[in-house]
């Protein structure tokens, strides 16, 4: 009977010792875990060098990241559709080396030539329809409205509320402004004036939407088609080469 007792408190005093020492005064702290990445794993994240979790370092994994920044040129996998993979491709006009200095393109390939210039002739990829051409149209609206309208204004007339706020100036009106779709292109993905570069924010695709959709402000027709098809618009994609 004796040695039935002396085991039960021993088992108890055993028992409340480990919950004791598995308690700290640390209100964040889950104290003492026994397998804890079993029940609690802990979650990764890019770019975050994993050689220490929670105190415990793994000279195997230390300063390896869980990912890398990729190779200059790499695109996203974009399906098995040629058209779409070679929209997708790098785009292949170059900034002009002063763009280092003016808006930041530090460490990219630069052209001496002309780009801008050259790029007059460069067509929009994205052909328009009369199936496709309201959604390609409403889609770069959309885009318009969260990546430019703030400097250009909901009208392309180029006050939006940063240049009312006296923050910007000279954005041009897009009514009238003498720029091909490609010139368009080339001042969105590497900026132009004022406005910076936005090649890394907006991909070739959206690039291209958002120039369909500046069509569509100079010209109310623009992506509209008759009955037999045919487009109605009044705007030459080739207008001039001038800057």
């Amino acid at each position: 009977m004796k040695k039935i007792v002396y085991t039960t408190l021993s088992g108890a005093a055993l028992t409340m010792s480990l919950l004791l020492n598995s308690c700290v005064s640390n209100a964040d702290s889950p104290g003492l875990e026994y397998a804890p990445d079993m029940y609690r794993t802990p979650g990764i994240e890019t770019y975050v060098d994993y050689g220490e979790v929670r105190g415990r370092e793994n000279k195997a994994w230390k300063g390896r990241l869980s990912a890398m920044t990729p190779p200059r040129n790499t695109i996203p996998f974009y399906g098995t559709d040629s058209s779409e993979v070679k929209l997708m491709l790098p785009y292949f006009r170059k900034p002009n080396v002063a763009f280092r200095e003016t808006h930041g393109l530090y460490g990219w390939d630069y052209s001496t030539a002309d780009e801008y210039t050259l790029a007059v002739a460069d067509k929009n990829p994205i052909l328009l329809n009369a199936t496709n051409a309201e959604a390609v149209i409403t889609k770069g609206k959309e885009l318009f409205t969260a990546m430019c309208q703030h400097c250009h204004g909901e009208k392309g007339d180029g006050n939006g509320p940063m240049v009312a706020s006296g923050a910007y100036q000279g954005v041009p009106n897009y009514v009238g402004l003498a720029a091909t779709e490609g010139q368009m292109f080339y001042s969105i993905y590497y900026g132009k004036g004022m406005m910076g570069a936005h090649g890394s924010i907006l991909n070739k695709k959206e690039i291209w939407t958002i120039v369909h959709y500046i069509r569509r402000i100079q010209d109310a027709n623009y992506g509209k088609f008759d009955a037999n098809g045919a487009a109605v618009s009044t705007v030459v994609s080739d207008t001039t080469n001038s800057k």
